[in-house]
Formats: structure tokens, sequence, C-alpha cells
């Protein structure tokens, strides 16, 4: 047996993420990955890029510390490569070229910025074989700060995907006629391309789902229930700001996000006619530390001795 030891840093709209885990490697079996840490750090990116078009110089450099931080984890954790992916928020940046160049000069860390269909091919190669049965159809739905990646599953292929600017800071940060208009426009793809297939369930990735699986204390692997994910809700909605800090112990920066973005999985759970939705813990990190294990990336990075 060997063992390997990968990250992914995943710099999203809402949060930057570390993820580190371990790859397990036997003879003739399909590989295991297991996550040794997860460090996620509150810095909202999507707050400069969607509202003032640029990644304010404050955020540059909580980065450049949280890239230094991460640098020192790898390290300490004999991580052996590892690769950095920005989506929507840097994306969309008019600075984003010199937020990268900067970052990199600072903290030696190279930064891959990627579409929206490359980061939902990412998602979509995460490890779901244990979920997937092949006689059944599911729709994947990562819900991010900035965007949203909807995957298609049927017979246990890939038949379609989008990546859409319906991230829950996005949201926020919208007007609501704006945000009338891109839920109609999802409804109109997810109907379409649902439209006669047969016993569809949603996966649910995020920070968001994750959070609401874990309040539900359903056990690990037991899906959620439309009527359930409807009426917690509502539950939601009726607490204020601070209540749901203080009393549901939500962090200050997932106590507004987690209302757009469960009204994202209700809307996709109701216009593809799913009934329940699986919250298998997985996303884009997952997806980056797979593709690392397999070659599929040009670019990766080796932490020095």
């Amino acid at each position: 047996m060997k063992i390997k030891k990968y990250a992914a840093i995943d710099i999203g709209s809402n949060a930057v993420r570390l993820l580190i885990a371990n790859i397990i490697i036997e003879k003739n079996k399909e590989p295991l990955y297991r996550k040794a840490s997860l460090v996620r750090v509150p810095i909202r990116l999507g707050a400069d890029s969607f509202v003032k078009g640029i990644i304010s110089d404050d955020n540059i450099k909580r980065l450049i510390d949280a890239m230094n931080a991460f640098n020192l984890l790898m390290k300490v954790h004999g991580v052996e490569k590892f690769k950095a992916c920005a989506t929507s928020a840097i994306r969309e940046a008019e600075n984003n070229k010199e937020v990268v160049e900067k970052i990199n000069k600072k903290t030696g860390i190279s930064i891959d910025i990627i579409d929206g269909k490359k980061e939902a091919v990412i998602i979509a190669s995460t490890d779901l074989n244990e979920l997937i049965e092949s006689d059944q159809s599911y729709l994947y739905v990562d819900v991010g700060g900035g965007s949203t990646e909807f995957t298609i599953f049927s017979k246990g292929k890939i038949i379609n995907s989008k990546s859409f600017k319906m991230g829950t800071v996005r949201l926020l940060n919208n007007s609501k006629d704006t945000n009338k208009l891109i839920f109609k426009e999802v409804e109109q793809w997810i109907r379409t391309n649902t439209k006669g297939l047969k016993k569809l369930s949603l996966i649910g990735s995020g920070g968001n789902i994750n959070k609401i699986f874990k309040m539900s204390e359903r056990p690990l692997g037991k899906p959620l229930s439309y009527i359930y994910l409807k009426a917690h809700y509502q539950f939601l909605k009726q607490m204020s700001y601070n209540e749901r800090i203080t009393e549901l112990s939500l962090n200050p920066d997932r106590a507004d996000v987690i209302i757009p973005a469960t009204k994202i999985y209700i809307n996709a759970m109701k216009w593809s006619g799913a009934t329940k939705i699986y919250v298998p813990k997985i996303g884009l990190s997952d997806g980056i530390i797979k593709g690392l294990y397999l070659g599929k990336f040009e670019q990766t990075q080796i932490i020095p001795i």
C-alpha cells in the first residue's frame, strides 16, 4: 500500500479553502480519497468583484496572507503536490491578472483562473461511484458564491452540464429583477434537460447544503426530502440574520448566504421533479485532488523541501 498526500486550493466567491487529502493506493484496487484537513477562510471576494468590478487592495492582502499560511500548512502536512484554482469572483474582476501576479510574486503560488465550464467538469469528476446507480438519473447542483454548476447524470454517464451566474453572494447583491431573470433562465434549462428522465434525484454540494444536512441530523448517505428542505427554508427565512448566528450557531459569512442557497436547491428539485436530495460532501476541491492524481492538469505545483 502507498499513500500520497495532495492538496487543493479553491479560491471562491464567498470563501477560500485548502483541502489536504490522503490518496490510498493498493494494487488492483481503485484509489481511495480521504480528507486529512480542511481549512476555510471567509474572504468574500464576490462582494468586491460583483459590486465594484475589482478585487480590493485589502482583500488582495488577505489573500496573500492566506496563501502564505496555506504554504506553511502544506509543508507541515507533507503535501507532495497541489493546485490552486480561482472561480467566478476573480474570473470576473477587471484586475484579475494583477491579483494573480501579486499572489504568485509574494507566495510562489500560481493560480489557475478557470471558467464555468471547466469548473463544472472538475466538480462532476468527483468520486460519485458509491452514490450513482446505473438505472437512475441525477441532477448534480453545486452552489457557490458566484455561480452554480448543474450536471445531469443518466445511466451512469454525464449527459449535460452548464454553469450559471447564480451564486449566493451574487444573488444577495443583485437587484430583484436581475435575479428573476436568471432564475427563469435556469428553470428553462433544467426543465428542458431533465424532461423524460425518470427516478431523478438531486445531488447537492457546497458549504450551505452541507450545513443544512448537518443540522438535519440525518445519517450520512441518507437523502433529505423536498418537503423537509422547503420547511427548513421557511424556518431559516423567518429568523433574523442575528438569530441565525446566535441560535443556530452559523458563521456570520454563512448566516446570510444560506437563504439564497437553499432557494436554489428547492427550485432545482421543483423544476426537475426530484423529491429527494443526497449530500455527499464533495465539491471543486475534491475534483482538483482527483485530477491531480489522474494527471489531468497541465500545470501543478510541488511543495519545495
